[in-house]
């Protein structure tokens, strides 16, 4: 089966100039997963993240006929087993208005070769339970769900109550 990405679409890695066009993008996923509350996300501190002098993610833009409609924010995990790092794909969005023309198949394949170039163990992440259109999607992509694993998360109070960890006795 041999994929040709749309001619009106490009891929590229984003820029810090990107981080206004990728807020929005992150405000257009917050609404459609009804978490738009949840946005603490400013272009600065995309930019610090992103850009800064130790990136912890990255981000690549999909742009139709010039206009952004679409992004894929990841960064590196690892997998003791394989003894590898991987791609973790923290945020994959389309615009609704763009949906439909193989902007996030395109998006999922260049991050898919991205692990291909550098070798990577594996590419892989998470999706809504209640988004079936998304995980049929996938599906078709070749991925597999992962029905043994539960996700855990630590955030806020917890996280904070979490790190206080006692002085272990230890003078340093």
């Amino acid at each position: 089966m041999s994929f040709s990405p749309p001619s009106e679409l490009s891929i590229s890695a984003a820029t810090k100039e990107d981080c206004s066009t990728l807020l929005m993008l992150i405000e257009g996923l917050a609404e459609f997963e009804k978490l738009s509350h949840e946005v603490k996300a400013t272009p600065q501190k995309l930019e610090d993240t992103l850009f800064g002098d130790n990136p912890k993610a990255f981000a690549i833009v999909a742009r139709w006929q010039g206009d952004p409609v679409g992004m894929a924010l990841y960064f590196y995990s690892y997998s003791t087993f394989l003894a590898k790092p991987g791609i973790y794909l923290e945020d994959l969005f389309v615009l609704p208005k763009a949906r439909g023309r193989g902007i996030g198949e395109s998006l999922l394949r260049h991050l898919a070769s991205l692990c291909i170039k550098e070798d990577l163990g594996r590419l892989e992440w998470s999706v809504l339970d209640w988004n079936k259109d998304a995980i049929r999607f996938y599906e078709r992509m070749g991925a597999l769900p992962q029905d043994q694993w539960t996700m855990m998360r630590v955030t806020g109070n917890s996280l904070l109550e979490l790190g206080d960890l006692p002085s272990s006795g230890a003078s340093s």
